[in-house]
Order: structure tokens, then C-alpha cells, then sequence
């Protein structure tokens, strides 16, 4: 079982950058395809990035693409999300979670587990 601890959130305007990181336990960090998630006030939780075990591959939501970027450290089993041109509508809890099929390109959450408890960011307009 890996267990996830997100971190890096916290407040900043609009346009501003933030950088999440989530440290993991468990020696199986590197097996597995590793995303991120938000979850808006009242809204359901959505996809938001995905990278392949080895960091080569990566997919976003189109609501991110361009501005957020996933990428990993095995060595240091950490996975990473930067933040860029943040806009009010990125507010949100931010959660990463292992994809727990083998499926390359799952965007649903009922694919993915171990979740942290998330990290919040807030984005002031």
C-alpha cells in the first residue's frame, strides 16, 4: 500500500505560479502511473494530470494544458505538479493518487487510489 502526503498549496493571485509536490512511502512508487485531482467547493472531484511510471508520458485535462505540468523524482519517490498563469477557477483541493489500472489514459477517479489528504490552493482574482 503506498501512502500519498500532498504539499505546496496555499494562497496566490491570479497569474501567479505554485509548485505541489506528494511524497509517498512504499518501495512500489516507480510501478505505478501517478495523477493529480482537484475538487471545487461543491463541485465533484476531477482529473487533472497523469504521468507514466517512468515520467516519460504525460496527459492533461484541457482546462490545464499549457499552464500545469506533472513530472516525478523516483529516486526520491515524490511526484510533482507546477502551477503556472494560475486563474480563480484553479481553486481547489488538490489531490494525488496511484492508478491502479493498466489502462494508459484513465481520466476517472474510480481508477485511481491511495489518495492523500489533499492540498489546498487558492487562487485570488
Amino acid at each position: 500500500q503506498v501512502r500519498l502526503v500532498e504539499s505546496g498549496g496555499g494562497l496566490v493571485q491570479a497569474g501567479g505560479s505554485l509548485r505541489l509536490s506528494c511524497a509517498t512511502s512504499g518501495r512500489t512508487f516507480s510501478s505505478y502511473v501517478m495523477g493529480w485531482f482537484r475538487q471545487a467547493p461543491g463541485k465533484e472531484r476531477e482529473f487533472v494530470a497523469a504521468i507514466s511510471s517512468g515520467g516519460a508520458l504525460t496527459y492533461y485535462a484541457e482546462s490545464v494544458r499549457g499552464r500545469f505540468t506533472i513530472s516525478r523524482d523516483n529516486a526520491k519517490a515524490t511526484l510533482y505538479l507546477q502551477m503556472n498563469s494560475l486563474k480563480a477557477e484553479d481553486t481547489a483541493v488538490y489531490y494525488c493518487a496511484t492508478d491502479l489500472t493498466t489502462t494508459w489514459g484513465s481520466r476517472s477517479m474510480e481508477d485511481f487510489g491511495s489518495w492523500g489528504q489533499g492540498t489546498q490552493v487558492t487562487v485570488s482574482s
